[in-house]
């Protein structure tokens, strides 16, 4: 039997090697040599030349015979296995030695660490042995909110609400998402200053149920369909949660609804229930069309009929990492819930049977660092309406925003801007003017988690042409992300 130089160690240790014929020169342990450049037999393109390289430059055990040669293809003795072998355990030997004067030198670091070690696994242990779910990721927002508003129909004291949110993100795939939102609240809309009219907070919120109730938000799926088109299905999602590019940068902490809506309030009039959507992406290019129905649940009133409440919407947007535009149309029909906007406008909406062709222009900008200039956000809204007294309205707003105001991760902002007002009417109804919003907020950066957030703002003729007094509201916000 003949076996190479190359197989020795493996060999040996398996204990398979048989007695094998004398090689025609011997070598003693001492006529070792170990480069592996100077067997005058050995060529790199060699089948085995890489695999002797490698054993050498790892172990240096390979040896070859005194006149330099190594004689690959020869067979061997069992008296140079054995010389060979014994120079490979020397080699073992050193290194091993050279191992333990190391971890006896190291050997405090190599507790700590291995004390670090089991007490991350145990840790990992525990995690693992406590999640819910290794698809799901858990969320949450509460909000807590003390303050009022002078001269306002639900009344002028002080009162103290919260808005509670949880989201549960699930990917099944890596890429795609399905996302169920469990919220409650207690802004009552007839009975809470914050929860109705212009000055409605756009976090209030508050379940059909009632105050405390936590129901399901929204729960929608969305799925990637090739490589640049994104499908969304749901049972109850937002027309936002649809649109590939939310042309704003404004703001960075909420307060007014009216003021987050990219100063065109009925166009992005975020309506609420069954839907479906579809949005293209492409080099800063989207194009997104979506379709909501807030009574598509309701079987006598259903998603695709005439008292659906639905608002079918086309957007056309292009981003960059610190500035985007977008144009949008909505076809608003009757019974959508419209924010921001006066009373006016919204009976005619909600309960009189208007249909309304909505468009707006938006878009922002924001600094590539924080200093003076602020970011930017602006938008303008006109819209057309049939079938009743109202025939076009219109809207605006500029939000600003500076980051590290006082201190690394604060924040200032400052917004302005017309809700919704009537601007050309029918069959004698009088048209709106004089109607704005104002807002000022710090956003204190408490912790990674929590902020503080003291608002004020004033809103000139809120009424429209119904009248009432100019509102002053004033209120503290906290909010816990976890």
């Amino acid at each position: 039997m003949k076996i190479r130089p190359i197989l020795l160690i493996a060999a040996t240790a398996a204990g398979v090697l048989a007695p094998v014929t004398a090689a025609a020169v011997e070598f003693e342990p001492g006529d070792l040599n170990t480069g592996i450049s100077q067997f005058s037999d050995l060529r790199p393109t060699g089948w085995a030349y890489q695999a002797l390289t490698n054993l050498v430059e790892k172990y240096g055990c390979v040896a070859g015979y005194p006149n330099g040669s190594f004689r690959g293809g020869q067979a061997m003795t069992r008296f140079e296995a054995a010389a060979l072998l014994n120079a490979c355990l020397d080699r073992v030997t050193e290194v091993t030695d050279t191992l333990k004067r190391l971890m006896a030198e190291f050997a405090q670091e190599l507790a700590v660490l291995k004390g670090r070690v089991d007490g991350l696994e145990a840790k990992a242990g525990q995690i693992e042995a406590s999640q819910f779910s290794t698809t799901t990721k858990l969320s949450g927002l509460a909000s807590l909110v003390v303050g009022g508003v002078s001269n306002n129909p639900a009344g002028e004291q002080v009162t103290f609400n919260f808005d509670l949110q949880f989201n549960l993100d699930t990917s099944f795939s890596g890429k795609d998402l399905l996302r169920t939102v469990l919220r409650a609240g207690n802004f009552d809309g007839d009975r809470n200053a914050f929860g109705g009219g212009l000055s409605t907070l756009e976090i209030a919120f508050q379940e059909e149920g009632g105050p405390d109730v936590l129901g399901i938000d929204k729960i929608f799926y969305q799925f990637p369909f090739g490589s640049q088109f994104t499908i969304t299905l749901g049972g109850r999602v937002g027309q936002e949660d649809m649109l590939a590019l939310w042309p704003s940068a404004y703001p960075g902490d909420t307060i007014l609804n009216a003021l987050t809506l990219n100063g065109a309030p009925l166009a992005y009039n975020k309506n609420l229930g069954p839907g479906l959507g579809l949005w293209w992406q492409q080099n800063g290019w989207s194009v997104s069309a979506n379709y909501v129905a807030g009574n598509g649940a309701d079987s006598s009133q259903g998603l695709f009929s005439s008292s659906s409440a639905g608002t079918s919407t086309v957007q056309l947007g292009y981003g960059q990492e610190n500035w985007g535009i977008a144009a949008l149309y909505s076809y608003v029909e009757a019974g959508v819930g419209v924010p921001g906007a006066t009373p006016f406008i919204t009976t005619e909406i909600e309960e009189n049977g208007v249909n309304t062709n909505a468009f707006a222009i938006s878009g922002f900008w924001q600094p590539a660092e924080s200093g003076w200039l602020p970011s930017i956000s602006a938008g303008y809204g006109v819209n057309g309406s049939s079938g009743s007294d109202l025939r076009t309205s219109q809207s605006w707003m500029v939000g600003l925003q500076w980051n590290d105001v006082l201190a690394e991760g604060n924040s200032f902002g400052m917004g302005v801007g017309q809700p919704a007002f009537a601007t050309a009417t029918r069959n004698g109804a009088a048209s709106e003017s004089g109607v704005w919003a104002w807002e000022w907020w710090y956003q204190w950066q408490v912790t990674d988690a929590i902020s503080v957030t003291p608002a004020i703002f004033v809103l000139n003729n809120p009424g429209g042409n119904g009248g009432g007094a100019n509102q002053f509201g004033a209120l503290i916000k906290t909010s816990f992300q976890f």
